[in-house]
């Protein structure tokens, strides 16, 4: 758009031969009666748009005058230098003619006659402007008036009343909107790492070896230990014999303690060797305890300050005892576990699965290093028992030294020691262990220790398939009926499906396809249904396979009088072609199995493949109050395939049937709460025990606090224990 001071005024000739045009037509002017031309010479604010009016004007008073009055004259134009072309007066801006055509014979002529007369020639008119359409004309004037608005008015500023609404500006958020944390793809589980193992065989000899180490030196022990109760009991009772009071009874009670640690030395020996292992058990402060009731006795002939009381000697006799018992007690379960599962390739084993435990093909690889792995009593032993251990020390000094009685720090630190040291900590696993091995041990089976029992127990549930259910020779088949079919191609057909299938019923087809004659039939599209049955195409035919309910959800006409609850049916496109009645019969170890996992509330999760093996046939079969999972269709088939997996073996099994598979899931389960249980109360018996008795020594009441209310205490803490490891072993 052209600049306000580049702009040039309109010609004057122009203009005043518009106003003559319009006085000789004598227009009167209508106030409300205006041509589009007027309003846009008027209110047109573009020079383009006004120069085009103009030359309109111009043309329409030349036409006017050829028919009525000669036009005025325009002016002349200026004199230029020679050579160059005449412009018209407003210079560059003015509209550029056209280069003239070449003239004809009559145009020729009239300038001749016009040049002989003296009058100059009549100049040519412009040629006429592009007619233009009303609608792009008025679009063309209101954009050129928008435009010469923006240019030349300056931006007002808007206006806000008070209460005008401003436009709120963006602000900082209050609360920043919680962020989506990227969800990064699970990280695969690293898989276990197994290192060369010892043969299993070797293992149960080592076994052997070191159970007939520690049970060797028990009946001497035991004599030991009775024999310094006796006379712990006989002291409380005040029917001690005159001869023996006093130093001597000191030096009976210490050569008794001194004869129980060289015969359960071995406990030494584990005590002190597991600290190398950075593990810290029950037999070290057993060792302990016995350590500082010797130091008692021993000291209890030389210092006179020391109060008047019974060393704690038969406390400490009694922990080493049942520690020695104990190791005893873990050996043999170790012997048991390896004893079984050195006798033959095993030909299931029992692993973990996100499922529930599930029963493999057998194998050893793995089971040497789960066994020997940790226990958790040993776990939380090695974590609680050094505070304990710390505490005793410093109770002991609070309640002698802190006292003001230096001499009665042995005696005050073998009684908080002893009390600390509670036998149940030696039991808490060896005992249940040994007592699950040892059943198990008669069953055909094999658990691999902690680990292995805490990981088949994880979860409350056991995958059980058809064949656990109904082993061989509970199922049969019980008579066959075709329609219009021969027998060897419909049961070829049949045991195609079947096997391709995986139920436990391809035994009994493959049976009567033998006897038959027929073959296996190559099978394309198989698939499995939810309903309760299989399909293929079979040399181009249809055929489904299933129950009763199957076939008439798949629209196949079935006979009015056919009622068959476990039969399987044979449809070619959808034409019933036989029906295979099968029987079914509940095995009594089955049953006995199922009843076990009812009582230790565990559950059986159905991954059969066979459509006649339900919840339904199972509380027909078996007893009625029968709970299993029954998953969709596909978790089904999922979870029957990991049989054939190569999980780590978490226990062996060297017999078939459900039985052991059930009693080796719930024995592993007791075992894992019983090891539990036992473990929280030793520790808490050792823990209120180490309180209890730095309270009476703090406050020097040792008339209650005796050696025979002691070992009292420490054998009713040890009770719990026995009962829990008592029912690992009975279910």
């Amino acid at each position: 758009m052209t600049a306000r001071d580049q702009k040039t005024a309109y010609d004057d000739a122009a203009l005043a031969a518009a106003k003559k045009l319009v006085e000789d037509n004598d227009v009167p002017a209508a106030e409300d009666d205006y041509s589009l031309e007027e309003i846009l010479a008027e209110y047109g604010s573009s020079r383009r748009q006004r120069l085009l009016a103009d030359v309109e004007q111009r043309a329409a008073a030349d036409e006017t005058a050829d028919g009525a009055a000669p036009a005025p004259q325009p002016s002349a134009p200026k004199e230029t230098a020679e050579g160059e072309s005449p412009t018209p007066e407003n210079g560059p801006d003015a509209p550029q003619e056209e280069p003239c055509a070449p003239k004809d014979e009559k145009a020729a002529e009239a300038e001749s006659a016009a040049a002989e007369e003296g009058t100059p020639p009549p100049q040519e008119l412009p040629k006429p402007p592009r007619p233009v359409s009303v609608e792009e004309l008025v679009g063309q004037t209101v954009g050129d008036t928008l435009e010469e608005r923006e240019t030349l008015l300056p931006e007002k500023k808007r206006r806000r009343g008070l209460f005008s609404r401003k436009p709120m500006p963006d602000t900082e958020q209050l609360y920043a909107p919680p962020e989506e944390p990227e969800k990064k793809p699970p990280e695969p589980e690293e898989p276990e790492v197994i290192g060369p193992e010892e043969p299993l065989d070797e293992s149960a000899a080592a076994c052997r070896s070191e159970l007939k180490r520690r049970e060797k030196p028990m009946p001497a022990a035991l004599l030991a230990g009775l024999l310094l109760s006796a006379l712990t009991v006989l002291d409380a009772r005040g029917l001690t014999p005159s001869f023996l009071t006093g130093d001597a009874q000191a030096g009976i009670l210490l050569a008794g303690l001194v004869l129980m640690c060289l015969l359960c030395r071995s406990v030494f020996a584990r005590g002190f060797g597991g600290l190398r292992r950075r593990c810290f058990t029950g037999e070290l402060l057993s060792a302990l305890s016995a350590l500082a009731a010797a130091a008692d006795c021993a000291t209890s002939f030389v210092l006179t300050g020391r109060s008047e009381s019974l060393p704690f000697a038969a406390a400490a006799c009694v922990s080493l005892l049942v520690a020695q018992w104990g190791g005893a007690r873990e050996s043999r379960g170790l012997f048991d576990a390896y004893r079984t599962a050195a006798m033959s390739s095993p030909p299931y084993l029992v692993t973990d699965t996100p499922e529930g435990a599930c029963k493999q093909a057998g194998r050893t690889e793995g089971f040497d290093t789960f066994i020997r792995r940790p226990n958790l009593s040993a776990v939380w032993q090695t974590v609680l028992l050094p505070v304990i251990l710390m505490g005793t020390v410093v109770f002991a000094a609070l309640a002698s030294a802190g006292q003001g009685r230096r001499e009665d720090f042995f005696l005050c630190w073998s009684a908080i020691l002893a009390a600390a040291a509670s036998p149940a900590l030696c039991l808490s696993w060896g005992l249940s262990w040994s007592n699950l091995a040892g059943r198990l041990q008669k069953d055909g089976c094999a658990v691999a220790g902690w680990n292995g029992a805490e990981a088949v127990s994880r979860k409350k549930t056991i995958i059980l398939t058809d064949a656990d259910l109904f082993p061989p020779g509970t199922v049969r088949l019980n008579g066959v009926k075709l329609y219009g079919e021969e027998m060897a191609h419909a049961v070829s057909y049949a045991a195609s499906l079947v096997q391709a299938s995986g139920s436990g019923l391809g035994r009994i087809f493959s049976d009567l396809l033998r006897s038959e004659g027929g073959k296996l039939c190559e099978l394309d599209d198989f698939s499995f249904y939810e309903e309760g049955g299989y399909s293929a195409v079979i040399h181009g035919e249809n055929v489904i396979l299933g129950t009763i309910s199957f076939m008439r959800k798949m629209e196949v006409r079935l006979p009015g009088n056919l009622n068959l609850h476990t039969g399987v049916f044979l449809a070619v496109d959808r034409q019933l072609t036989a029906v295979f009645a099968v029987k079914y019969s509940a095995a009594e170890n089955v049953d006995w199995a199922l009843r076990l996992l009812r009582r230790n509330h565990i559950t059986p999760v159905l991954a059969a493949r066979d459509a006649n093996v339900t919840p339904e046939l199972l509380r027909r079969k078996f007893n009625r109050k029968v709970k299993v999972e029954y998953p969709p269709l596909a978790a089904r088939l999922a979870m029957s395939e990991q049989e054939s997996g190569r999980g780590w073996p978490r226990a062996l099994l060297l017999r078939e049937g459900l039985l052991p598979y059930a009693e080796t899931v719930v024995g592993s389960r007791r075992l894992v709460r019983a090891v539990r249980r036992s473990t929280a109360f030793a520790v808490c018996g050792s823990a209120s025990g180490a309180l209890l008795t730095f309270y009476l020594s703090f406050l020097g009441n040792f008339t209650l606090l005796t050696p025979a209310a002691l070992l009292a205490f420490l054998l009713l803490w040890t009770l719990p224990v026995l009962l829990f490891a008592g029912w690992t072993g009975h279910f």
